[in-house]
């Protein structure tokens, strides 16, 4: 399905009812809004993990701007700013109101723009192996070099730290072929990954030297949420270690943020640990 939001159509896909018979009344569920991680990936990372979340809520996928199958835009319509307009724009007109925003990875540094620019829109946030600072932040640097080489040694490293320092076609390549495979645990599903429709201008525009992939940082912004959030880190993640997600926590405001560590688990945890994900998450819905 599309839907115009602003000066583009995006796509997004349902499942799930909003609303359901409960005896005499017709009982509402609450709507968990994914977004996808990327930059340059699709909704359809989700399916069909997040398929269960359909019993105990309307589960909303969206392709955002310059993603998927949603019109790809202008590249300088490609920022946090904008996507997280996007999201807020999205709600107002398919008539969302105080979603559960989940966001993972670039998805999450979108969940955190638009909560910190609409902080009473939503409901709650989860966020999901992701970062409150871009990759050129030193400390994050330095923390993400360090996780390359504890779970792919020095030839993982220095393929990071090339990808960090070059920021070319041929370093995301090589990138792409020896980080890959650190990103998880277990093996992705090669049909996932086939399913993708990949937009692959979006990545090296968003983390190009100066891009905001490289600069963004929400650290003095993160004051301005106070939904409840959830935040789910792999232990194993070496793109964004604990100690990263760690640092959303301690931006949050006091109260307002819980931290759950996955043990074994890389980026995306429910990729790894699937039966911990949905039930976590499940009870953070039904909270």
């Amino acid at each position: 399905m599309f839907v115009k939001v602003g000066d583009v159509r995006l796509f997004f896909d349902v499942e799930g009812a909003k609303l359901v018979p409960d005896g005499p009344v017709m009982k509402e569920r609450p709507t968990l809004l994914l977004l996808h991680g990327g930059p340059g990936l699709d909704h359809s990372w989700f399916k069909p993990a997040f398929s269960v979340f359909s019993q105990i809520a309307q589960v909303v996928y969206l392709d955002q701007r310059g993603h998927g199958r949603s019109d790809w835009s202008t590249p300088e319509r490609w920022s946090l700013t904008q996507w997280a307009d996007d999201v807020r724009g999205f709600c107002d007109a398919v008539g969302i109101e105080r979603p559960i925003v989940l966001g993972t990875s670039f998805g999450g540094y979108v969940a955190m723009s638009y909560a910190i620019r609409y902080p009473d829109h939503p409901a709650k946030l989860i966020l999901v192996s992701t970062a409150l600072r871009g990759t050129g932040d030193p400390v994050r640097r330095k923390r993400v070099l360090e996780a390359f080489e504890r779970f792919g040694g020095v030839e993982a490293r220095e393929v990071m730290r090339r990808a960090f320092d070059d920021r070319s076609p041929e370093s995301y390549d090589e990138f792409r072929r020896v980080c890959g495979p650190l990103y998880t645990s277990r093996p992705l599903d090669p049909d996932a990954a086939k399913r993708v429709i990949k937009s692959e201008e979006v990545l090296p525009f968003f983390e190009r030297s100066d891009g905001e992939g490289v600069t963004f940082d929400y650290s003095a912004e993160l004051w301005r949420v106070h939904c409840p959030t959830l935040i789910m880190a792999g232990e194993t993640d070496p793109m964004t270690p604990v100690s990263e997600m760690q640092e959303i926590l301690n931006a949050l405001p006091e109260g307002v943020g819980r931290l759950e560590r996955f043990p074994g688990c890389g980026h995306g945890v429910w990729r790894d640990d699937p039966e911990r994900a949905i039930r976590v998450i499940t009870e953070f819905l039904s909270c």
